[in-house]
């Protein structure tokens, strides 16, 4: 094909217009319509010098390579590419990933390019979104002449332009041939995908789907899968078939022969989701896609991430579904139902909005924004994300304890791996010599963790990218010994040092305890079981899981153990059913020793006491009539006066009683407590030298007996024997507030309740005499009760 006949060559013109009048410009171009290829050549016409910054390795080299062939010369004349550990400079354009992109930004962010294209920006790349948001930056404050494309597949142009300004949109209508669908459910239901995990069942279908498309249709098969171990269950079910395996770590040679096109028989390419944009697969004319991809789930709390797989959205799988129309009218087998289609998400998520945001935040610490805040970003990075991720970067010395970069912080972040890996590298080195450097090459580029990662890395030791990492990473630690221990011991410092909340004990009752916290289990038949310690690579925890499965771990000794997360030794005094004091060495969450403490801090001892209290109630107390009743008389105080009298509820006496100023020290302490000393020591002097008189315990009533007050109810309650009260018009008040006053019979049960005394001796009294003269014939029941004398007393009836 030549470049003019490629779709997206009607746009270019606008395109330079664009950058000529604003700078910036939002380019929409279906897939196939050559806005990977065609406008960095292009532009690079003009004179300008172009980067093409791409999501992924793959993308990046072939890029590179097809605009290379476009001009009739090899790569590295005027095209080039760069991605990490591997670079052919060209003089005109130059295809970087988006990692190798934010590494020239941190050391230059002069860029040294006329304008950069921000290829497949809709996939939402962390990586892009950073890089666009530091380019945004420069262009602000350094390089105003900088021109910015962001590139997308999708129509949806609209928050692109408005974070670069209201920049234009150009759009290119691709020359797109009719693709048809076709719905092939499994025909029995499939479990769903629950972690890394996939039906067999569901794969067993994918296959059998392919071998249908290719007696059905011409043309080569490009299937979706979500992983390389998915990729290869399907290839062996379909060993008779040619078929080629296309992932990220898939061999340089495999790489060019799927991009090279169909070379006599038809071709079935396997394939994550580095097919499902950028790249042209030459001859396909169908497409089987499983529906699945990968996502990054992240556990902040616990420290743990994994991939997780997921139901493909709408929008990934209309490109996947584009694959099949680049070159001929074509077909989709989609191994879900039309009905399932619709109620999948519209788009995926955002990378930010999932992931790990510890490399993020030490991207942006070494720009100088530590908190992000005043990047442009389609979406800001979550609040809680952001804390796990300086919390870690904190622990491992990249930034301070403001957030900002250290200078061993930005060390970390040239070596182009995980902070945590380049923590690894830099420490490990210091205890195992270079080969750290090997280890921390297994771990940085996990396409199929084995569960063994001793294993993983022999098994590596031929692979010639593994090798070009290594050397690399090797780079970076010039002053380190080539010398070292042996692959067990190094693997498992490094491990234990990238991952030291990861470093785990075998507990008595099975399983591992996580310097963390986090319960850890092995899979079952694990040749992990018997080790007693665990440093963990790979962790995660389904959802509502228990503890979490250890896929990829490496035996440590004790050593190693305290080497990667340092000793604690504290004094704990805490609430166990009763005060326990003990001296405890810990690492982590993992108790190593503990001997008794025998003068603990009294602080301490009183905390505990406290604890013991709150779970298991003040009930703990002795709590005796007069300690009860001095309770109620002090929140009554409490709740008609306020402060400074003091709250008697539960939660506030938690929190203030003095248990330990009697020398309190244990349980059998608080049972022997005097409550009411207690809670006598709460008054202030102030209130102490009034409570008798603004609450008084009893109050003397006409007959000269002293009543005791009942404070327990929302009103304080005078309950006596009805003569004693002859006399008395004016009900008794105690802080401003009215008794209720319940007027007793001779039998001492409530005759009448009133609050109004006055209104009770003309009103009321009248009933209650009738009712209760005739069964208590020798107490007094004058007419008259206001002028009677008031008697404790029987007194004989006259006749």
């Amino acid at each position: 094909m030549r470049s003019s006949d490629l779709p997206v060559s009607a746009a270019i013109p606008a395109l330079r217009d664009a950058l000529d009048s604003a700078g910036t410009a939002v380019l929409a171009a279906p897939p196939g319509t050559g806005k990977t290829t065609l406008v960095p050549l292009a532009l690079a016409e003009t004179g300008r010098r172009v980067i093409v910054a791409e999501p992924r390795r793959l993308a990046a080299r072939a890029a590179a390579r097809r605009m290379a062939w476009m001009l009739g010369e090899q790569v590295g004349e005027r095209v080039g590419y760069a991605i990490r550990g591997e670079r052919r400079p060209g003089s005109a354009v130059e295809v970087v990933t988006t990692g190798v992109l934010l590494r020239r930004l941190q050391h230059d962010p002069d860029v040294r390019a006329d304008v950069v294209i921000l290829d497949e920006c809709h996939e939402r790349h962390l990586d892009a979104d950073t890089a666009f948001a530091f380019l945004l930056d420069v262009r602000t404050t350094l390089r105003p002449d900088l021109g910015l494309v962001a590139a997308s597949a999708t129509a949806d142009t609209g928050p692109w332009s408005k974070l670069m300004g209201e920049a234009p949109v150009v759009s290119a209508d691709g020359a797109m041939h009719p693709v048809e669908v076709v719905w092939a459910p499994p025909p029995r239901p499939v479990r769903p995908p629950h972690g890394l995990s996939v039906d067999p069942a569901l794969l067993d279908h994918v296959a059998s789907t392919v071998r249908r498309a290719v007696a059905e249709r011409d043309g080569d098969v490009l299937c979706f899968l979500p992983g390389v171990a998915e990729i290869d269950r399907v290839a062996r079910a379909l060993g008779d078939l040619h078929v080629l395996r296309l992932h990220g770590r898939a061999p340089a040679a495999v790489q060019e022969e799927v991009l090279r096109g169909p070379e006599g028989g038809r071709r079935v390419v396997l394939a994550t989701s580095v097919a499902e944009s950028s790249l042209t697969v030459p001859g396909v004319r169908i497409v089987v896609d499983a529906g699945l991809s990968r996502e990054p789930r992240t556990d902040h709390a616990r420290g743990l991430g994994a991939l997780t797989t997921v139901r493909a959205s709408r929008a990934a799988a209309d490109q996947r579904a584009g694959r099949a129309g680049r070159e001929a009218p074509g077909a989709v087998y989609r191994c879900w139902t039309e009905a399932e289609h619709q109620r999948l998400p519209e788009r995926p998520r955002p990378e930010i909005a999932l992931a790990d945001l510890t490399g993020f935040a030490l991207e942006a610490a070494c720009w100088g924004d530590p908190d992000a805040t005043g990047l442009a970003l389609l979406d800001a990075p979550p609040p809680a994300a952001m804390r796990a991720a300086r919390e870690t970067l904190r622990a491992i010395g990249a930034v301070d304890d403001g957030g900002r970069a250290t200078e061993r912080g930005r060390r970390m972040a040239r070596i182009g791996v995980h902070p945590r890996l380049a923590r690894a590298l830099l420490d490990g080195a210091e205890h195992v010599g270079a080969r750290a450097a090997e280890v921390v090459a297994v771990l940085s580029d996990q396409q199929r963790a084995d569960e063994d990662l001793v294993r993983q890395w022999r098994g590596l030791r031929r692979d010639p990218r593994w090798r070009d990492e290594t050397r690399r990473l090797r780079r970076a630690i010039p002053e380190a010994p080539e010398a070292g221990p042996d692959d067990e011991t190094t693997a498992g410092v490094v491990v234990a040092l990238a991952f030291p909340e990861r470093v785990a004990r075998a507990r008595d009752g099975g399983g591992y305890l996580m310097a963390s916290g986090t319960a850890a289990e092995p899979f079952k038949g694990s040749t992990l079981g018997g080790s007693e310690w665990l440093a963990i690579a790979v962790a995660d925890r389904p959802a509502g899981a228990p503890a979490a499965r250890i896929r990829q771990a490496v035996p440590i000794d004790e050593e190693a153990a305290r080497l990667a997360v340092g000793v604690t030794v504290e004094d704990e005094v805490v609430w166990r059913g009763d005060v326990v004091a003990r001296r405890v060495e810990r690492l982590g969450a993992i108790e190593l020793s503990a001997a008794p403490l025998a003068d603990p801090d009294p602080e301490l001892v009183r905390a505990a006491l406290r604890e013991g209290l709150r779970r298991e109630g003040l009930g703990l107390l002795t709590w005796t009539r007069e300690a009860e009743a001095l309770r109620a008389r002090l929140a009554f105080c409490h709740r008609v006066l306020g402060p400074p009298w003091p709250a008697m509820d539960d939660d506030a006496l938690l929190e203030s009683l003095d248990l330990a100023a009697g020398g309190a020290r244990r349980r059998a302490d608080l049972e022997r407590a005097d409550v009411s000393a207690l809670l006598r020591g709460l008054l202030p002097w102030e209130c102490a030298a009034r409570l008798d008189e603004v609450a008084p315990e009893r109050i003397a009533v006409p007959s000269g007996s002293r009543i005791r007050i009942d404070y327990s109810g929302e009103q304080p309650v005078l309950a006596a024997k009805l003569q004693e009260l002859f006399g008395w018009t004016e009900t008794p008040r105690v802080a401003g507030v009215p008794l209720v006053v319940h007027l007793l019979s001779p039998a001492g049960r409530p005759a009448a309740v009133t609050a109004d005394l006055a209104s009770f001796w003309r009103e009321g009294y009248r009933n209650v005499r009738a009712e209760l003269r005739g069964r208590y014939p020798r107490h007094p029941w004058p007419e008259d009760p206001a002028k009677a004398e008031p008697t404790r007393r029987t007194n004989t009836r006259r006749r």
